[in-house]
This record gives structure tokens, sequence and C-alpha cells, in this order.
């Protein structure tokens, strides 16, 4: 028998991992009630807001509720969402693939960087209603529409996310790693990726909440279902409380994907951030 069973393996090591994963996951949920916090006073503002302008101007937040349980009672409204859903984060990730592939592969370059400097420019400075109108030119009214805006909306904004994460790499880093002949997945995971994700997850941020406006404008003029469709119905019939109804549900949507999907994503692969702290 081995001194530490019949595994080999010490109890001290084998909790360790496990222990860390469970402190990760409590700081994470702690956290957490920061942003619960936060949206508690907003919450806040908007009824002490909504009291002073009356119904016809702001609902409070509790007539908002109501209006949003009924909506949670008509199938079609899921269906509606599923639909905004898919629509945002479709070209959502599309936006990410391409534009952090093609980031990542100019911010390389100086040449290409400096060449691919006017294009960024003119991609974020183009408003998102004039590729809709061209979007809805080329693809007609269907899912491609919403879909092609949001991408063209976030692709700049996550492209210039991955060049600035390449472009300000240590290049102590690269030659260190050049010395001790690192292959180039252990270059990739250890030394490139840590520090653009960086840059990257904060531009993947900004863009998800970008993609779920344009989705929203993008079905208001072009399309016949999803949530902008609905809100065009409520407008209307000068619904304020179903307006703010299907905003609610948007930006829920939106906060679940981001706190749920992404954040955890970023904290594990940040974690080399604090690796001195965990060690001490």
């Amino acid at each position: 028998m081995t001194p530490h069973g019949a595994g080999g393996q010490s109890p001290e090591l084998s909790e360790k991992p496990r222990s860390g994963w469970l402190a990760r996951a409590g700081h994470y949920l702690w956290g957490g009630w920061t942003g619960v916090a936060s949206v508690l006073l907003f919450i806040a503002a908007w009824d002490a807001l909504a009291r002073q302008v009356g119904p016809l101007v702001l609902p409070t937040p509790q007539d908002t509720l109501a209006s949003l349980h009924q909506i949670a009672q008509q199938p079609q409204a899921w269906r509606d969402l599923g639909a905004t859903a898919r629509r945002a984060l479709t070209g959502y990730g599309l936006s990410v693939l391409a534009g952090g592939l093609l980031g990542m592969a100019v911010g390389a370059s100086i040449t290409a960087t400096m060449m691919a400097r006017p294009l960024v420019t003119l991609l974020i400075g183009m408003p998102p209603i004039a590729w809709l109108v061209l979007a809805l030119l080329w693809f007609g009214s269907g899912d491609a529409t919403p879909v092609f805006t949001v991408f063209v909306a976030c692709f700049p904004i996550v492209f210039v996310g991955a060049l600035q994460g390449t472009r300000t790499l240590d290049g102590r880093l690269r030659e260190l790693a050049q010395a001790y002949r690192l292959p180039l997945t252990q270059r990739l995971t250890d030394v490139y990726l840590p520090h653009i994700a960086s840059y990257l997850f904060a531009a993947c941020i900004t863009a998800l909440g970008v993609s779920w406006k344009v989705v929203l404008m993008a079905e208001l003029l072009a399309s016949a279902d999803g949530a902008g469709a609905q809100l065009a119905a409520t407008r209307s019939h000068l619904d304020m409380g179903g307006t703010l109804a299907w905003v609610s549900a948007v930006v829920g949507l939106l906060l679940l994907t981001e706190y749920l999907v992404l954040e955890p994503i970023r904290r594990e692969m940040e974690r080399w951030r604090g690796a001195p702290e965990q060690q001490t």
C-alpha cells in the first residue's frame, strides 16, 4: 500500500484543485451581489421618477412587471424572443469569430495595422441604420437582414480589441518564449492568448450590448416577428407598459448572456492575473 492510499496521491494535492474551483465560484457568486445592488438602485430610481411624471409618460416597475407577466403567458412571445436571440447571437458570434481572427492576424504586422486603420474608421463611423437600409436592399426582410446588420455593427469593435491586444503584447515575452524554444501551442496558450483575451473580452462585452440594440432596431424596421416587431406593435397602440415590458425582457436576456456565459469564461481565462495573490 502506498503511503497516500491506493491512488498514490496526497489528499492535500487532490483537494487543492477542488478548493480552488470552489473559491473561484464563491468569489464569482459573491461579486454578483454588486450587480444585483446596482439593478435594485436603478429600479428604485425608476419607481421614483415614474411616480413624478405619471403612467402615461413612464409606467412604474410594478405595472411593467404585470405587463411582462402577461407577455410571458403567450407562447408567441417566447417564439419572438427566441427569434430575436437567435438573430442577435448569430450575428454576434460571426463578428467575434471573424473580428477576433482577423484582428490578431492584422495586429501581427505593423504594415497591415496601418492599412487597416482607415477601413476600421469607416466601419465604426458608418451608422447601423445605413447598413440596415443596404441589407434590406440586398437580402429583403428575412433573418439575413438583422443578422448582417448585427455582424457589421459588432465586427469593428471586436476587430479593434483583438488588434490592440496583439499590438500591445510585450516583445520581451516573445523573445523569452523564442529563447526557450517553447512549442507554438504553448506560446499561444501561455503567452499570447492570456494577454490578448484581456482586450478581446472587453470588446466582446461591448459588442454584445451593441448586438441586442441593433437587432431590435433591425426588427423594428424590417421584420414581422421578434421583439423589435412587438415593440412596433406596442408603439402603434401607445402601450407604454407593453413597450417597457418587451425592453425589460430583452435586457434580461442580455444580462443573462453576459453574466452566465461571457463573465465565467473571462474569469477563467484571466486567472493568471490573480496567480501571485493565490500563491502567497
